[in-house]
């Protein structure tokens, strides 16, 4: 790769997430952690402060397996796309970048949870692991998944007829989840539905 390094021999690495496109981390790259990455598949950088090279996820188990690497028009900034297998922030959070500076007024990151989910979801599609329930909508096929959706909707209307809001926010929570489950299965990704949502919310404002 053509890649720029500063006089530090450091390159910034930008760490988003394959699926959800959400941004994970800033980091930095040498080039020998640069190789290793490309090597191994999985994300190595070099820590500033401890001047050293750091495989993400080696203590914590939560490594990034690479689906791309690209760098930008001016070849000093790297963006590496990844498959998370857990929190990339040592404080546990999804993402580093969670403390937010601007508020908008249809901001993404307000639907984390849901990202989060859809996560998890593209996980139990891609590994399939036994005795998931998500594993077993997928393996009956989308005439399943469509008579899931249309169970919980039909629930959601009982709930909201009976004014029982404790009963309504459960069954919310089991539509969406299976809206997900079907939209990973269409290969739709949720935030297309959000920002459809923000482009009409523009249109009548």
């Amino acid at each position: 790769m053509n890649v720029k390094f500063d006089e530090k021999g450091l390159v910034p690495a930008i760490v988003q997430d394959a699926d959800t496109k959400e941004v994970l981390t800033l980091a930095y790259m040498n080039e020998e952690s640069l190789e290793k990455t490309i090597e191994t598949g999985e994300t190595w950088f070099y820590s500033r402060s401890r001047q050293e090279l750091w495989h993400k996820g080696a203590t914590s188990g939560n490594i990034q397996t690479v689906a791309s690497i690209n760098y930008d028009c001016d070849q000093d900034a790297i963006l590496v796309q990844v498959y998370p297998k857990g929190p990339a922030c040592h404080t546990g959070a999804v993402s580093c970048f969670s403390e937010r500076v601007v508020e908008g007024k249809a901001n993404l990151a307000d639907y984390q949870i849901l990202q989060s989910l859809e996560k998890v979801i593209l996980d139990r599609e891609r590994e399939r692991p036994e005795g998931a329930y998500t594993t077993y909508l997928f393996e009956k096929g989308v005439d399943k998944i469509l008579k899931k959706v249309g169970e919980e909707a039909a629930e959601v209307i009982i709930a909201a007829k009976n004014r029982d809001h404790e009963e309504l926010r459960w069954e919310a929570a089991d539509l969406l989840y299976h809206l997900q489950v079907l939209l990973v299965e269409q290969g739709l990704p949720f935030t297309e539905v959000l920002r459809t949502l923000e482009e009409r919310h523009k249109d009548r404002s």
